[in-house]
């Protein structure tokens, strides 16, 4: 069989054959039809070759899928549904449509993953390399908005996976290809079984698509909820200057992949640094009505409880084992201590 190609095709005929055996039926103007008082819930994100991922060693479906569950996990951080998904795609003249392809099929697995129910894609010319334009709308229910209480020192911060494992695992991935780019030598292939936890918490990270329905399903309504994706620290940030309250996290508390300690000491780099200043971790944090502490507890146990909000005085603190308290600072923040 001939490769495929733009040549070929172009590009309105290409879309169409991307589109075929989906499931989806191609939407020139994504959109569904929301529930009475329903809100709509809106994200999008910009994913640039060289700046948010390096096609030397990231493959293109596990690309697709982690560009789509980037927007799920906003949308699930705002207690909404995904609905619809709109995906624009920046080609240079590198990539060819079996390039293509393979990336949708990866936005492809995500969003039936995710459970959005329209989708739409159009390509257009790049001059640097690939670039990937999503945007994504979901359904919060107007119940789940009525419920939802003002945050209250004492209230649980709750993550719902390990942190710090997407930056160390990006890290051994920046490692191998310098050590390739020295010796040029296809046949000496690295031993990565090892670090296989972290590298796939960076290249294919999983969202949990049911958190939002259970929460509702269990009558608990979070009063703030993030995506994790810049770090634990610009997260902290964010929560402090949304909910005007202070926020303690405890360091022992944070969870981690198994050989995340090991890893961080094979390549001088500290874990919990890692959590809290690395990337690409895609976790979901909510901070929980104290009340509703034990019923949580209970039934999420998949989720981890970190730390909880204070008297706003506090600011945003890591508390080590030792009880010292330490000033959480981001990149993106002016430092206010």
């Amino acid at each position: 069989m001939a490769e495929e190609t733009f040549y070929e095709y172009g590009k309105e005929e290409a879309v169409a054959l991307l589109f075929e055996g989906t499931g989806f039926d191609r939407e020139e103007k994504p959109a569904f039809e929301a529930a009475p008082g329903s809100t709509v819930v809106q994200s999008s994100r910009f994913f640039v070759e060289g700046i948010d991922f390096d096609l030397t060693y990231f493959p293109l479906k596990h690309l697709g899928y982690k560009c789509v569950s980037a927007l799920a996990g906003e949308i699930y951080a705002s207690m909404a549904h995904p609905r619809s998904l709109s995906v624009k795609l920046g080609l240079s003249a590198k990539l060819d449509f079996r390039h293509v392809r393979e990336l949708w099929s990866g936005v492809v697995t995500a969003a039936k993953e995710h459970g959005f129910k329209s989708l739409d894609l159009d390509l257009v010319p790049s001059p640097n390399g690939l670039a990937v334009s999503v945007s994504a709308v979901g359904e919060e229910f107007k119940l789940t908005r009525g419920r939802t209480v003002k945050a209250r020192s004492k209230d649980l911060v709750c993550i719902s996976g390990s942190l710090g494992a997407a930056y160390l695992g990006q890290q051994i991935l920046e490692r191998e290809k310098r050590s390739f780019e020295k010796t040029k030598d296809d046949s000496a292939q690295p031993d990565l079984e090892k670090y296989k936890m972290l590298i796939g918490s960076y290249l294919k990270p999983e969202v949990p698509s049911s958190a939002v329905a259970r929460l509702e399903e269990a009558g608990i309504y979070p009063s703030h909820g993030y995506l994790v994706s810049h770090g634990l620290s610009d997260t902290l940030k964010r929560l402090v200057r949304d909910s005007g309250l202070g926020v303690k996290v405890y360091a022992d508390k944070i969870p981690f992949e198994g050989n995340s300690f090991a890893s961080g000491k094979e390549m001088d780099i500290d874990p919990i640094s890692a959590a809290m200043n690395g990337g690409d971790d895609f976790r979901l944090l909510f901070t929980i009505p104290i009340l509703s502490a034990e019923k949580f507890r209970r039934e999420f146990q998949t989720f981890d409880i970190i730390g909880h909000m204070a008297q706003r005085e506090v600011g945003a603190v890591l508390v080590t084992p030792e009880g010292v308290e330490l000033p959480v600072k981001a990149q993106g923040w002016r430092n206010e201590e």
